[in-house]
């Protein structure tokens, strides 16, 4: 069981909880407009969850399905997604939920109008880096002019949070309600009770938000179906390590043995040079020394002394007097 007060709001079964029932809907309308920066006319009071498969003919793969879909009373759609693990393709595939959720809104029927459809928002909270290059941990992409970056296409909005850019870790840090979100989503499991009772200060939502991450809230089947999810978490990221050190094993044999291969066709390559080298060189060498002996023994029968012979022919007294042995 989790040791943790508060449970994982990452969490597909607790994300879901918290912000796609009907019981917590009012967190899930605060978080819209705290993260969307909506008051005013623009204010959301409230919403109507919709159906989160976006593709029937692939309602079994979870690239089909969303974490949270709704829309408020003007029509607008909202998409909520989660995203634990590093997927390759995310932003496109969020381009993809935005399409499908535009193109199947009811009224595009025969009696409906382009006028009448609706804008999609969509919101991604990741814990890991969607966007390398940018510094701030929260991005909004909207459809503008390049010219002009007149916004004349408003339909489609997107909004991302990369967790791992929120670099806050202390609740005294925290300025803003969109910080204490984005802390939320952090750090609410290892949040203390002390800790708890800071950051809620006066803000309601946020205290409802942790009790719905209070696993003494939740029955025991909720928990079970919360360690069940944590469990294929860590099921996957077992599978994934496991590709890896195999992968990373297999390229260390490739590389040995290409290594190999390149260090024995180069060896031969160099060993064949060196060896013509040494051929030529040893040839030399004997030739010379063949052609001293040659000449020591007809020096020898000219009846010299050893001694002459030796310094002349450049070789030892001893081998001199080998050879004036082998010759009698």
């Amino acid at each position: 069981m989790h040791l943790s007060r508060f449970l994982d709001p990452k969490n597909d079964v607790a994300f879901k909880k918290i912000f796609g029932s009907e019981k917590n809907k009012d967190i899930l309308i605060h978080f819209l407009n705290d993260i969307l920066l909506f008051e005013g006319n623009r204010e959301i009071t409230e919403v109507e969850f919709l159906g989160t498969i976006l593709d029937a003919d692939i309602a079994s793969k979870k690239e089909s399905i969303v974490d949270v879909l709704c829309k408020d009373k003007n029509g607008a759609q909202y998409i909520i997604e989660m995203q634990v693990d590093p997927t390759q393709g995310f932003e496109k595939r969020a381009q993809y939920y935005a399409a499908k959720a535009y193109g199947r809104q009811p009224n595009r029927g025969k009696e409906g109008k382009y006028s009448d459809l609706k804008e999609v928002i969509f919101i991604a909270i990741a814990d890991y880096k969607l966007f390398p290059n940018k510094e701030d941990y929260i991005s909004r992409h909207v459809i503008l002019d390049k010219k002009t970056y007149e916004h004349d296409l408003k339909d489609f909005s997107f909004t991302f949070i990369e967790l791992p850019k929120f670099k806050k870790d202390r609740v005294e840090e925290l300025n803003n309600i969109t910080e204490k979100w984005c802390y939320f989503f952090k750090h609410a499991k290892e949040t203390t009770l002390d800790g708890y009772n800071k950051i809620i200060g006066k803000d309601l939502i946020i205290k409802r938000a942790y009790e719905a991450l209070d696993q003494f809230n939740w029955s025991e089947d909720e928990l079970i179906t919360y360690e069940q999810e944590l469990k294929r978490i860590w099921d996957n990221k077992a599978v994934e390590d496991y590709k890896l050190e195999r992968a990373k094993a297999e390229g260390i044999k490739l590389g040995e043995a290409k290594g190999k291969a390149e260090g024995k066709a180069e060896g031969k390559a160099e060993g064949k040079a060196e060896g013509i080298k040494l051929g030529e060189a040893k040839g030399k060498a004997e030739g010379k020394a063949e052609a001293k002996k040659d000449l020591a023994i007809k020096l020898l029968k000219s009846e010299l002394s050893v001694e002459t012979i030796a310094e002349y022919t450049d070789l030892s007294i001893q081998e001199v007097l080998n050879l004036k042995n082998s010759v009698k």
